[in-house]
């Protein structure tokens, strides 16, 4: 039997909890659609990003409990973020996802996933490794470094992009495009 939706505890932190709220507020929606939305947001943002020279032991991010975000990180840095990139705004969004993914996340927050959306988080840890050098784990993970770089943007563009979204059509819009891509 096929799922329509897929369920994910993230894990971010409760000024990053309250803004999703305030996004799914603001626009009618629940914090799931919000958070499908704002993947779908993210993920090209994320392949502009360029990536680390990797060791081929990648060093991997504690999804756990009370384990520190950061453990590893030096290892990542320690290549410099862009090396050899091209681009100022590229390297500025490599240091804005290390920043992020260095906080702790102490909130856990349920959400309900359409399965095409769902789909993409292996890919979007995968990017994220290239990027960072930091191995994230399950897809969990990689949807909350996903979910957190975004609300780690400019809350009015948040809100203008999502306004965006939903004058086009009814709350979830980028699920529902994804299902016609596909």
């Amino acid at each position: 039997m096929d799922c329509e939706e897929v369920m994910l505890t993230v894990r971010i932190a409760s000024a990053e909890r309250a803004l999703l709220r305030e996004l799914a507020r603001g626009h009618g929606a629940d914090m799931s659609d919000v958070a499908a939305d704002g993947l779908i947001d993210v993920v090209p943002s994320l392949h502009v990003l360029p990536a680390f020279s990797v060791r081929p032991e990648a060093a991997v991010l504690p999804v756990a409990p009370g384990t520190g975000a950061g453990a590893g990180l030096g290892a990542a840095s320690g290549a410099g973020p862009g090396a050899g990139s091209a681009s100022g705004a590229a390297d500025a969004g490599v240091l804005r996802l290390l920043r992020v993914l260095a906080r702790p996340a102490p909130c856990a927050l349920t959400l309900w996933l359409p399965a095409p959306v769902a789909d993409l988080l292996p890919l979007v840890g995968e990017r994220i490794t290239a990027v960072t050098g930091l191995r994230i784990g399950p897809a969990s993970a990689a949807l909350s470094a996903a979910l957190r770089y975004w609300l780690a943007g400019d809350p009015q563009q948040l809100a203008a992009g999502l306004a965006v979204l939903h004058r086009q059509g009814s709350p979830g819009l980028a699920a529902q495009r994804l299902d016609v891509a596909a």
